[in-house]
């Protein structure tokens, strides 16, 4: 069977969507010396993918000194690659970024290094971003750049939280179910949490605040930044001993209106389905959590509603992302 090697680089890629904001998820396949490798961008200021695969491939095959930053990568690489790289075939989900931020352009360090072909799955979208794939063809490399669907959906959130991306979050079992206290497995809180740490704003209901008395926080993860919280309800009067309102350091709004969403670019809604019915019309994404090992007897989702699948992720429960 023929290997989707760009494949293998979008799955990889998927494993950290969201997570990377503000930069998109993208992930970067290499064959070298008869081996594969599959990395991906982890998190924002840090190596991007191929960045990460480049030097993944070079420490297996060399000693290396221990080094993390994209800064020093870059310029190890820049003056030790010794041709390494120089039949090495590589594939990007996305266009090598062109122009120095918080770290190196990419398509300078592939330039440098000279692999035998790049392929490239979809452009940059962001114009002081691109020219990467220009910046390749100009130096005699084999560079294909494709518009593979299949990536536009890795970057679709990136693309959209330029200006807003709200996508709603359902944890539910395999019956349906999604009320009734953690209803997911603990990789899947940590997911939720690392999420939160990087959106701006969680949309709630105000029946779910009474009810569950959540704090909706970051605290299954290491120094969590904590999103400001909108509770879309008629009734503007709450226990204030809810935890989610002696959370430091965020805002907490309580309003029957979005006005305020227009201020923030990341948003994730968590709720029931009466929130979706009311906000179903702002939502881009809808990002199902299905715990497939467990059955609640309790009152199920049952409104019919449209679902186009984008992707299925598996942690320890399966995560479905849908427009």
């Amino acid at each position: 069977m023929e290997i989707d090697y760009l494949q293998l680089a979008i799955n990889e890629a998927w494993k950290y969507q969201f997570l990377t904001y503000p930069n998109p998820a993208v992930g970067a396949t290499l064959i070298i010396k008869n081996k594969i490798f599959v990395n991906a961008h982890k998190k924002a200021g840090e190596p991007h993918a191929e960045v990460n695969v480049l030097w993944e491939a070079f420490r297996v095959f060399h000693k290396t000194p221990n080094l993390t930053t994209s800064n020093e990568i870059h310029e190890y690489l820049y003056k030790n690659h010794n041709n390494f790289f120089n039949e090495a075939i590589l594939f990007i989900t996305l266009e090598p970024c062109n122009h120095f931020g918080k770290t190196p352009p990419c398509s300078l360090l592939i330039e440098k290094i000279k692999p035998k072909k790049v392929i490239i799955g979809y452009p940059d979208p962001i114009s002081y971003h691109s020219g990467g794939y220009e910046r390749l063809k100009n130096t005699g490399i084999d560079v294909t750049l494709l518009k593979d669907k299949r990536c536009f959906d890795l970057i679709e959130p990136f693309i959209k939280w330029q200006k807003r991306f709200i996508f709603f979050k359902f944890a539910f079992s395999l019956n349906g179910v999604y009320q009734g206290g953690y209803i997911t497995k603990k990789t899947s809180l940590e997911w939720v949490h690392k999420v939160r740490d990087k959106i701006d704003l969680i949309v709630i209901g105000g029946e779910t605040i009474r009810t569950d008395r959540p704090t909706l926080d970051t605290r299954f993860i290491k120094n969590g930044k904590n999103p400001d919280i909108l509770i879309y309800s008629k009734k503007r009067n709450f226990d204030k001993n809810i935890p989610l309102f002696n959370v430091t350091n965020r805002k907490v709004y309580i309003s029957d209106n979005l006005d305020i969403v227009s201020n923030y670019k990341f948003i994730m809604i968590e709720g029931g389905e009466n929130l979706y019915k009311h906000l179903e019309n702002i939502v881009d994404w809808k990002v199902f959590i299905v715990n497939q090992e467990k059955i609640i007897k309790d009152s199920n989702f049952k409104f019919e509603t449209k679902l186009k699948t984008i992707k299925r992720v598996e942690l320890e429960d399966t995560l479905f992302f849908y427009k």
